[in-house]
């Protein structure tokens, strides 16, 4: 039996026993007093000129929502629901979180953006988005590991203060959807069962005000002859006063045996608050594609944001070089965006 046979076969047998021990709690969901419901929501609108790209609509406008729910079980353990959408309603994500005061918190979710090393895609400081994220779409490949499907997160709580650790673990997520399945069948990745690893540790574990560095490592199968997919990441930010400046890499190799197979990036961002509402930033990203030409796609951003309670007006200007990793003056990009983003 191979190492990748023996992983999965003990990894699903610790999916079982947790989702059989869930089940049985959240049995207890009938019997427990009623969970609060929230929705919050908001809307981004937004102007942007592209005058190296192709014309169109300049105008833009985003909208997101999410119902929230939580209680308490009879046993003491929290039940959190948490459902989001985003632009016409389209279904986004849910997460089932359940709070165990001796263990700590087990996440089940379905399409799991946000969670194990994919929260660590781009965490250099801003004051919007990524220097690639105000309107470039440049296509840039980041760490995102095996969450893009169904899949449980664990957050234990008996680490020392200042040091939170996640692993995320999703099973075989090949083949058609199912009644039963339901979304496990999605051909995310396509590949099979896949872990993600992260660690983050705040200054009281560095032992230097304002200092935290992190990392994660994630790993998927492939079932076709394309090979084993891995995301590595390692960061830093330090915070004094209102400047924050922060540095990260990461790798992404995709496992293929032709074609594109790892993409090598660094990134760094500088943020400084001038007040409570006002605050300016600087980012720079660059991520070089290994293949026969080793393409490096590279963006800068210069953003201001301005907050009123819950509204938010943002600039940015940005720039790109050889964006979606090809050559030539139509993949070069300058972008201005203006966008006033509300919130309810």
């Amino acid at each position: 039996m191979n190492n990748n046979k023996r992983r999965s076969e003990f990894m699903n047998k610790i999916t079982k026993l947790g989702v059989s021990a869930l089940c049985g709690s959240l049995a207890a969901v009938s019997t427990a007093n009623a969970g609060d419901l929230s929705v919050s929501g908001g809307v981004d609108m937004s102007w942007i000129s592209l005058p190296k790209a192709e014309t169109g609509n300049p105008i833009g406008i985003g909208s997101n929502y999410t119902l929230s729910g939580s209680g308490e079980l009879d046993n003491g353990w929290n039940v959190a629901l948490s459902i989001a959408a985003t632009n016409r309603m389209a279904y986004s994500t849910t997460n089932v979180t359940v709070t165990v005061p001796s263990l700590g918190d087990l996440i089940i979710t379905q399409g799991g953006t946000g969670k194990g090393i994919d929260r660590m895609d781009d965490v250099t400081p801003n004051v919007w988005e990524e220097a690639y994220g105000v309107g470039l779409t440049n296509g840039v490949q980041t760490v995102n590991g095996s969450t893009t499907g169904a899949g449980i997160e664990w957050t234990p709580n008996m680490m020392p203060d200042g040091l939170t650790a996640r692993i995320f673990y999703s099973p075989d997520v090949t083949g058609a959807p199912t009644a039963e399945k339901q979304g496990s069948g999605s051909a995310i990745n396509s590949g099979s069962s896949g872990y993600d690893i992260t660690l983050v540790a705040d200054d009281s574990i560095t032992g230097m005000a304002g200092l935290t560095i992190g990392g994660g490592y994630a790993e998927f199968d492939r079932t076709s002859a394309s090979g084993d997919a891995s995301d590595t990441t390692v960061y830093a930010t330090y915070a004094i006063g209102g400047l924050t400046v922060g540095y990260q890499w990461s790798e992404a190799d995709l496992g293929t045996t032709t074609g594109a197979q790892q993409y090598d990036n660094d990134g760094y961002g500088i943020t400084f608050a001038i007040n409570d509402d006002l605050s300016i930033g600087y980012n720079h990203y660059e991520s070089e594609q290994t293949n026969s030409t080793n393409v490096t796609n590279e963006s800068t951003s210069v953003q201001i944001a301005y907050s009123m309670g819950g509204a938010s007006v943002r600039l940015a200007s940005a720039d790109g070089e050889n964006m979606a990793y090809q050559t030539g003056t139509a993949y070069d990009r300058d972008v201005t965006t203006l966008s006033v983003a509300l919130a309810f």
